[in-house]
């Protein structure tokens, strides 16, 4: 059950969000026992961001949540940022050295009335 919250300081189109969402269900599955077909992809935009001190220019901020009791590796972390951080830069103009992508594990995780 992974989310991919997508928090971004521009405009986006439904192709944009469903290009993106492309992205991450293909890379989704970087992660041991995930894939699109559980993927949530919640999308603000427009959203005020603040790096540096500094709103004048693009900015994302990337939230991954996966459900699992055990650990991710770092390297797959690693996988899903080179994965990430291309596809905002190219559909959203939002450069690299302005997104910021948090990784999660969660061992709770509730769906259809109940928790895994």
């Amino acid at each position: 059950m992974p989310v991919v919250y997508t928090h971004v300081s521009t405009s986006t189109t439904k192709e944009q969000r469903d290009h993106l969402k492309a992205v991450y269900g293909k890379a989704i599955s970087i992660l041991p026992g995930k894939s699109e077909g559980w993927l949530m992809c919640p999308f603000d935009d427009n959203m005020p961001i603040y790096f540096g001190g500094d709103d004048s220019k693009p900015a994302a901020f990337i939230e991954v949540n996966a459900y699992g009791r055990s650990e991710v590796s770092p390297a797959n972390w690693e996988k899903l940022t080179e994965a990430i951080m291309p596809a905002l830069t190219e559909e959203l103009g939002i450069p690299q050295d302005r997104i910021y992508i948090r990784y999660l594990s969660t061992p709770d995780w509730g769906w259809n009335g109940s928790n895994f």
